[in-house]
């Protein structure tokens, strides 16, 4: 079994720690994006993504705004879901830093509370989003590669939905009490924390 520095993350969980955690804010700002697109809209095999005039998607055939959309959103996310069980993988078989001895009692619980919350939050959020896409009728493609069927269960799907908003909601703010800890340490406490999470 590889072993960590005693103050520092491995290179590999460093690299996983940001991918997943763009590729969550990804999926958030992607989700708000595609919520507000109409139903029923032009088809086309070219979309310039967010509409930002950075990137634009070219597709193989021509679908709706909506459904390129959507499509992006699944593709990704099962992306992360890969990501992120590598993720814990790579947590249990390489131990991360011991915490601070700088930290209280009450924060160093807190701390460990909020990562194995985000651990299980980070997987279920996805697991329920592919079992949602798994109960509609369009099921999944991953990047235009079709993976699971779509198996018509309305109610089934309903389900999922609304499980799968919780766990979004869960999600940000379990995010946003993260990242109110990293700026306690890094602004106030000043203890070099999030340098244990760079290639510094």
């Amino acid at each position: 079994m590889a072993t960590n520095s005693p103050s520092k993350y491995t290179k590999t969980a460093i690299v996983l720690h940001w991918l997943i955690a763009f590729g969550i804010i990804f999926m958030f700002s992607l989700a708000w994006f595609m919520e507000g697109l109409p139903k029923e809209a032009a088809k086309s095999a070219s979309f310039d993504l967010f509409d930002l005039g950075i990137y634009t998607w070219q597709l193989t055939e021509s679908v709706s705004p909506r459904s390129f959309y959507f499509n992006l959103h699944k593709s990704v996310g099962v992306t992360l879901l890969g990501l992120i069980l590598f993720r814990v993988f790579w947590r249990l078989t390489h131990p991360a830093p011991a915490l601070l001895k700088t930290m209280k009692a009450w924060e160093k619980k807190l701390a460990k509370a909020s990562h194995h919350s985000f651990y299980l939050v980070m997987i279920l959020l996805p697991v329920s989003g592919v079992l949602m896409a798994a109960y509609s009728k369009y099921g999944i493609k991953w990047f235009g590669i079709p993976l699971i069927e779509g198996l018509g269960n309305i109610e089934m799907r309903e389900f999922f939905y609304e499980v799968h908003g919780y766990l979004g909601y869960i999600l940000l703010a379990i995010f946003a009490l993260h990242l109110l800890g990293v700026i306690k340490h890094t602004f106030i406490n000043k203890d070099g924390v999030l340098k244990r999470m760079t290639f510094k």
